[in-house]
């Protein structure tokens, strides 16, 4: 994975730079996170490696399917990576360059895991208190896993918080075979 990541970076710096030059940080992120989930079809990931196929068919392929979403400059980029055979790279391209963007906008995407749905008033709360304790602005997406039994997990980039009683219990349990 890190020989992908470090493959992909310069390619995603570089949409990056000119995305911000261009004022169009949303719009091409909508274009690579299109494009790397038409590769991400295991249909297509099949003819990335089929000799039957060639880079310049990749890239029409590609292209046709994220239609209107790439303009000229979208369109160029995908066939760079197709003569360069780095369509594969898409995904880490598409995530790189959310990483940068959330860093230019001073923003962080906090991934929230909880027993049960959170009500909009618990999204604002626990977005208030990582909004202050990140000190950055907070993009919230909520997902449930009832194994968690009660409690939160949020991931926010390499910070973990588990407040869950699930993690609560196996905190526990360790403590005391210790």
């Amino acid at each position: 994975m890190a020989e992908k990541i470090t493959i992909a970076r310069p390619y995603a710096k570089a949409m990056f730079e000119l995305a911000l030059a261009q004022q169009k940080l949303d719009a091409w992120s909508q274009a690579l996170a299109l494009a790397a989930a038409v590769i991400g079809d295991e249909r297509v990931r099949k003819l990335l490696t089929s000799p039957h196929v060639t880079t310049e068919q990749l890239a029409d392929l590609v292209i046709g399917i994220c239609g209107d979403t790439l303009d000229a400059e979208g369109k160029n980029f995908i066939r760079v990576l197709a003569s360069n055979r780095r369509l594969g790279f898409l995904p880490e391209i598409a995530v790189i360059f959310e990483k940068l963007k959330a860093d230019a906008e001073n923003a962080v995407d906090v991934t929230v895991t909880s027993a049960a749905p959170l009500n909009a008033e618990q999204q604002r709360k626990y977005a208030n208190a990582l909004r202050q304790r990140l000190k950055r602005e907070v993009r919230m997406h909520c997902e449930v896993d009832s194994a968690l039994l009660g409690g939160a997990i949020m991931r926010a980039d390499d910070l973990v918080i588990d407040g869950s009683l699930r993690g609560r219990l196996d905190r526990l349990a360790t403590e005391l075979l210790n």
